[in-house]
């Protein structure tokens, strides 16, 4: 499992994600989300909205690994995006998804 997978647990475990597509379009619009994780297979209107959304905000945001691997690392089912609200994580976050 990779090391990225493991530290989103973490975040999910310190409260730190927001979940499900309304609440991370309105978490960007708040300027709460720092960073995007968008499964590679979300629907493509699902990653036009976020991409889109973060792209006028100017929130970063990767295109990861397939929603059930998104899923299990926070531990609940069928998620195809998440959005890390806290700099630290998302930071971290961000450089190992570059390595």
């Amino acid at each position: 499992m990779s090391k990225y997978l493991n530290l989103l647990g973490l975040a999910n475990r310190a409260r730190k994600l927001v979940l499900g597509e309304g609440a991370i379009v309105e978490g960007i619009r708040n300027k709460q989300v720092k960073l995007v994780l968008i499964a590679e297979d979300a629907s493509d209107n699902t990653q036009k909205k976020l991409t889109d959304k973060c792209k006028s905000y100017q929130v970063p945001y990767v295109i990861v690994d397939n929603r059930q691997v998104l899923s299990k690392a926070i531990g609940k089912e069928g998620r195809v995006a998440v959005g890390v609200t806290d700099a630290g994580f998302s930071e971290k976050l961000s450089e190992l998804l570059r390595e």
